[in-house]
Order: structure tokens, then sequence, then C-alpha cells
């Protein structure tokens, strides 16, 4: 083999130097994933969103029979950008409404419930809070927690529905005939007061009665009967077949 030539640059043996440093910053970023995977959390709810809306929107459709391949729709659902956003403002202003209103002191914090998911936001003001028996007349001290409610649900988005309910020991004095009929009668009186006070568009909010037929608890107890005897706010979505 032939010598080589006497100004022929010597190089070291092994690995460039370089090596060593990109070895180094390589272990570094693998130790910084592993921290950051470790300190994380799995939302759950969070991921069965995600998990429902990617299902949507690539799952096979089996409710109708089709003869024809779908011909010219996109491979993404159109309504899944929007449902993910519109679920993600309410559950900000759903913790934002619980977090003002069950504080608050003028009512009995066992005669106040509040729950939300990604379809609703549900406001329930039970017993004696709103009205007193067999009457349809708020009362004054809930009329500054009304407000306040007012305020804050005309953020979220959809429709307001103002939901009566009582529990089954008939109605034996006073204009009303029937529970059902005196409930009908507490969700409009209220929903009159939300748009009487604030500048909700009353084209959202709307009424429902149901008397004693949607009891959540036994009507067995006096502490079920004054559970079921209750007004709903709920924020949620009515379908318009104006739409269709």
């Amino acid at each position: 083999m032939a010598d080589l030539p006497e100004d022929c640059p010597k190089i070291d043996p092994g690995a460039p130097k370089w090596v060593v440093t990109f070895g180094d910053l390589m272990s570094l970023l693998l130790c910084f994933f592993v921290l950051l995977l470790s300190f994380s959390e799995t939302d759950r709810q969070k991921y069965k969103q995600v998990a429902g809306s990617m299902e949507k929107a690539f799952g096979v459709q089996r409710q109708h029979k089709v003869m024809m391949i779908p011909r010219g729709m996109k491979m993404i659902a159109k309504d899944f950008d929007q449902e993910t956003i519109a679920t993600r403002i309410k559950e900000i202003i759903g913790k934002q409404i619980e977090e003002e209103i069950v504080d608050y002191s003028q009512i009995n914090k066992d005669d106040l419930e509040f729950s939300s998911d990604e379809d609703n936001i549900t406001i329930r003001l039970m017993g004696e809070s709103t009205f007193d028996s067999g009457k349809t007349l708020i009362k004054p001290g809930l009329k500054p927690l009304l407000l306040e409610i007012s305020s804050l649900i005309k953020q979220a988005p959809g429709d307001i529905i103002v939901a009566g309910h009582t529990d089954n020991v008939p109605v034996r004095r006073g204009i009303y005939s029937s529970n059902l009929q005196l409930s009908i009668a507490r969700a409009a009186v209220v929903a009159e007061f939300l748009l009487a006070n604030s500048d909700i568009d009353p084209k959202r909010i709307s009424t429902m009665g149901f008397g004693k037929y949607r009891p959540i608890e036994s009507n067995k107890t006096a502490e079920g009967r004054k559970k079921n005897r209750r007004v709903e706010i709920i924020i949620g979505t009515i379908p318009n077949p104006s739409r269709e």
C-alpha cells in the first residue's frame, strides 16, 4: 500500500467529536419528554368527546341502507369543529356559572344544584327557594340570584329552557287545579322575569311544565318531595324545524 503524502491531514481514530455533543442533546431531549409524559394527566371526559367526534367523522354509517357509495362528501364531518368549539365554550361558561352561584348567600345551599355536561348546563332551584307552596310569586330574596344567573347564561351558546316541576301532593288551594298547571305557570313567571330584567334574546327562551311526572327523588319522603319541587334553568339546544 502506498504511503500517504506528507501534506495529507491526519484523522483521529474513532467517531467525530461532535457526536458526543449530539448524543448528550438527544439524551436530554429524551429525559425531557419522559418527564412531560410522567407529569401529564388524561382527561377522560375530553378523551370521550374527541373519540366520539372522530367516530362520527370517520365511522361507517349503519342507520340508513344505501345502494351507492356517497359522492362529493368531505371525509371529516362538517360539524366536527363547530361541535368541539361549542362544547368547550359550554364547559368554560358552565364552570364560571358554578363558581359564581354556588357560594351565593341568599339561598340555602341544599336548595341549589348545578350540573353540566357536553350537551347541557342545568341550574336547579329546589324546595321553597323560589316560590311559596301553591304560589307563583317569586320570592324577593331569590331575585338577586336570578339577575346574576341571567347575566351569566346570556354568554352561553344555545337555547334557554325554564322547566317547572312539582311533587305528587295534590293542589288543594289557589287558582290552579293541578300540579301540571302550577308547574307551567311557575316556569312562565321565571322566564318572564329573565326577559324583563336582562338583554337575553327572547328567541332563546322557552318554558316547559312537567308537574309531578319527572321526579328526581322519591315522593315518599319529605326531603324527596322538596327536591322534586323545583325550577330548572337549562342551557341546551331545542330542535328548530325551520332550520331543516
